[in-house]
């Protein structure tokens, strides 16, 4: 069972239909109580960091999602649900995350539009994978995926598994034993975006 948290803010309905897409059953939980029993969890999330971890903690999820990776259980954060995973968030004030992977987001810098660049990043970029992972399984490096933020995390390069280059490189995907966040959303990704979730429901966990 894929328990697939709803916090009243998240792309939850889409993330839920590219799951049933794939075969996976798939349980929406609101409240920290209700992940005892999920096999996998799935975090999506839009909008602010600061808002996020409001409604997570606001819900008891925040410690349940701790207690669930401590026990193993395989974790995706999606956007803001990977950026959650990190220490700090710099997104309107500083905002204390999960705590999960070292480091903090951050915003693109200004001088982007000096190149060119929009801010947030929205549309189509490509994966230029850092290490080997069961998450990249039938995915090479330079697979497009859809991307929509105007911060970024940083972290310690170990935990990078892919990047992307958008005035210079950024984590597009991180993870640590059975614990990922992709910046960008497999659910609007067509076939990558599928087999980066197909990965993480078949394979993510098991052996």
């Amino acid at each position: 069972m894929i328990a697939l948290i709803d916090y009243g803010a998240g792309n939850v309905r889409s993330v839920h239909k590219a799951l049933e897409a794939i075969g996976a059953q798939v349980q929406v939980v609101r409240e920290g109580d209700d992940l005892r029993g999920a096999e996998k969890i799935v975090l999506p999330g839009v909008g602010a960091f600061g808002d996020c971890m409001k409604a997570l903690r606001e819900r008891g999820l925040d410690e349940a999602l701790r207690r669930a990776v401590a026990d193993g259980i395989p974790f995706l954060g999606i956007c803001v649900g990977m950026q959650v995973l990190l220490e700090i968030g710099e997104e309107m004030g500083y905002h204390a995350g999960l705590g999960l992977f070292p480091g903090r987001v951050v915003r693109f810098p200004d001088d982007l539009t000096r190149q060119g660049l929009k801010v947030p990043h929205t549309g189509w970029n490509q994966l230029h994978h850092r290490r080997e992972s069961v998450l990249l399984e039938g995915i090479p490096s330079g697979a497009w995926v859809y991307f929509n933020h105007s911060y970024f995390a940083r972290t310690e390069p170990e935990y990078v598994i892919s990047v992307t280059d958008y005035g210079g490189p950024f984590p597009a995907i991180v993870g640590r034993e059975t614990v990922y966040g992709v910046q960008f959303h497999p659910e609007k990704s067509q076939r990558v975006g599928l087999r980066i979730l197909r990965n993480f429901v078949e394979t993510v966990g098991h052996g």
